[in-house]
C-alpha cells in the first residue's frame, strides 16, 4: 500500500464494530481503510454469547468470519498497523500509523475499544473473561445457580446485584473495603439474602482460569465459582481526545444517536463509545456508524457541499 493514499473513510479498530462499519461502507462502494492492532477487548473470553446466530462461538472465530466476509468488498482494505497519530485540517483527516505511513480521509471512525484496569489481586488476570466476568447477559446463563460473587461497591454493586440475583440464590457482594451503600440499599441487600463482605481480597485461587476460592487479606477463604467485577477502564488510544472529542462522565467517547462524536466528521462505535459491552451491541453500533458516515459522504458528493457548508 502506497503512503499518503486517500480514502473516503479510515476506520481505526478492526474488531466487531470496525468490521461492521466497514461492511456498511463497502456495500456502498466507499473507499475504506481499516487499521487494526489485533488486540480485541474480549481476547481472553473463550466463548461469546447473546449474539443471535453466533451464540457460543469463540470470539476469534466470529471476528475471522466477519473479516472474511468484509474482505469480499474490494473497496475495503486492511492494514495491520495501529494508528499512532491523527490530525484534522479543513474538514479532512490525516492518520499516521505506528510504522510511519500516512493516510488521508474525509471521515474517521473510532472503533478502538477500551482497556480494562484490573485491580492488584493475584489470579484475577488469569480468570478475567472466564470465571471473573463483567456482564450477566454475556456470561450469566453459563453460571446460573452457581456460587457467585460481585466485586464492586455502591451503585455499581447494586446494579449488578439486581441482575445477577435473578440467576442465582447464592450471591455475595465483595466491596473490597468500606461500604459505600445507603442504609436503604443495605436493607435491600439483606431482604434479598445477599451477603456483603468488606474484607479486602488478596488473591483468587484458580485453575486454568476457573475460580475456586477467594483468599482475603486476613488469610480467611471463601469458595466461589464465578465473580462479576466492575473494574475501571481507559480508552485504548488517546487519539479521540487529541482530536477534541468529548467524553462521557464514565469515560466513553461521547456520541449522539447516530454515532457522531462532538467533532464533525468523526464517528465512534463499539466499547469505546458505549457501556453496553457485547459483540451484538458493537456490531449494531458499527453498522450505524458506517451507514451514517456513508450518508454524510453521499450527501456531500450529491450537493457539492461539505457538512460545514450545509
Amino acid at each position: 500500500m502506497e503512503k499518503n493514499r486517500s480514502f473516503d473513510v479510515v476506520i481505526i479498530g478492526g474488531s466487531y464494530a470496525g468490521l461492521s462499519a466497514a461492511m456498511a461502507l463497502g456495500r456502498s462502494l466507499k473507499n475504506v481503510l481499516v487499521l487494526d492492532s489485533g488486540t480485541p477487548c474480549n481476547a481472553a473470553t473463550p466463548h461469546s454469547h447473546n449474539f443471535l446466530t453466533q451464540d457460543g462461538k469463540p470470539p476469534a472465530e466470529i471476528a475471522a468470519q466477519a473479516r472474511q466476509q468484509v474482505a469480499q468488498y474490494t473497496t475495503v482494505q486492511f492494514l495491520a498497523d495501529p494508528a499512532a497519530g491523527a490530525t484534522a485540517s479543513n474538514g479532512q483527516f490525516t492518520v499516521t500509523t505506528l510504522s510511519g505511513d500516512q493516510f488521508n480521509c474525509r471521515k474517521l471512525i473510532f472503533a478502538t475499544g477500551i482497556r480494562d484496569l484490573l485491580p492488584a489481586i493475584d489470579g484475577i488476570s488469569e480468570c478475567w473473561g472466564k470465571s471473573v466476568i463483567h456482564c450477566p447477559y454475556c456470561h450469566g446463563y453459563e453460571f446460573r445457580n452457581h456460587k457467585t460473587g460481585i466485586l464492586a461497591n455502591g451503585a455499581a454493586a447494586l446494579h449488578l446485584a439486581v441482575l445477577v440475583r435473578n440467576l442465582t440464590s447464592d450471591l455475595t457482594v465483595f466491596t473490597n473495603g468500606p461500604l459505600q451503600f445507603t442504609e436503604e440499599e443495605q436493607l435491600r441487600m439483606l431482604q434479598q439474602d445477599i451477603t456483603v463482605i468488606q474484607t479486602e481480597i488478596r488473591a483468587l485461587q484458580q485453575t486454568g482460569g476457573q475460580l475456586q476460592q477467594i483468599i482475603f487479606t486476613d488469610n480467611t477463604t471463601m469458595p466461589l465459582q464465578a465473580l462479576y467485577a466492575r473494574v475501571p477502564f481507559e480508552q485504548q488510544t488517546p487519539l479521540p481526545a487529541m482530536l477534541g472529542c468529548a467524553f462521557t462522565e464514565q469515560g466513553h467517547i461521547q456520541v449522539d444517536p447516530l454515532q457522531k462524536t462532538t467533532v464533525p466528521g468523526i464517528y465512534a462505535c463499539g466499547d469505546a463509545a458505549s457501556p453496553m459491552r457485547s459483540v451484538a451491541s458493537a456490531v449494531a453500533g458499527g453498522n450505524l456508524a458506517g451507514a451514517m458516515a456513508n450518508h454524510e459522504l453521499s450527501q456531500e458528493d450529491f450537493t457539492g457541499k461539505t457538512r460545514a457548508e450545509m
